[in-house]
């Protein structure tokens, strides 16, 4: 059966980033994330041993996202310098390992992973992705696993539910109810995580949950 993982590109460059600090080459120039970022690069692949590869990125600029909500991430300090100065050597990094590097003018590299694995899923594939971040769990299913190779946790739908205490298909009723802090999304006022699952748990889903506001 085909095998497809879907890395997140800057989920895991952002990480490299924080996790491993003052590394530099003879030169100076930092080079913490890309070390990072390689040293993921062989561990999934060596790891997984997969039959397709791919690596998405976030385009330059904003997305349909905050043509939406002008608020959406801007709560997000710039990329810091040295971070910045380390991205063009990434995607060289990530050419140079032969694996394609799939960035869409408009959408997120969540978008790109989300729709790669539906279309691979719906193909009868199996699929990895490779990120941390909790949108993205919302895939997940029989068939769509999700590596979390920080915590080396790989997430099925009971792994899921254990973490948030609701099935991957109510993670976005979660969100919507909680709203996000990461992506400066709000939620509905005096509601939090656990609030949350609470009323998902008691009324089933979002809808069930707006039904019985009153």
């Amino acid at each position: 059966m085909p095998h497809l993982v879907l890395i997140d590109g800057p989920n895991y460059v952002f990480r490299a980033f924080h996790a491993i600090r003052h590394l530099t080459n003879s030169r100076g120039e930092p080079t913490n994330a890309v070390f990072g970022y390689v040293q993921m690069l062989k561990s999934v692949l060596g790891r997984l041993a997969p039959t397709h590869v791919a690596v998405a990125f976030d385009p330059r600029g904003g997305t349909f996202r905050n043509q939406m909500y002008s608020e959406y991430k801007a709560h997000r300090p710039p990329m810091p310098e040295e971070l910045a100065e380390q991205w063009p050597k990434v995607l060289e990094v990530t050419e140079a390992f032969n694996l394609p590097l799939i960035c869409i003018e408009n959408y997120e590299a969540d978008d790109v992973i989300a729709t790669l694995a539906k279309q691979a899923e719906k193909e009868g594939w199996d699929v990895t992705i490779v990120s941390t971040d909790k949108d993205l769990m919302q895939l997940v299913n029989e068939r769509i696993h999700m590596l979390d190779t920080m915590k080396d946790i790989e997430y099925d739908p009971a792994g899921v539910k254990e973490k948030w205490g609701v099935d991957p298909l109510r993670i976005q009723d979660l969100l919507a109810l909680a709203g996000d802090s990461s992506d400066n999304i709000p939620g509905v006022p005096g509601i939090g995580p656990k609030t949350a699952v609470q009323l998902l748990q008691e009324y089933g889903d979002l809808e069930g949950v707006l039904t019985r506001a009153g």
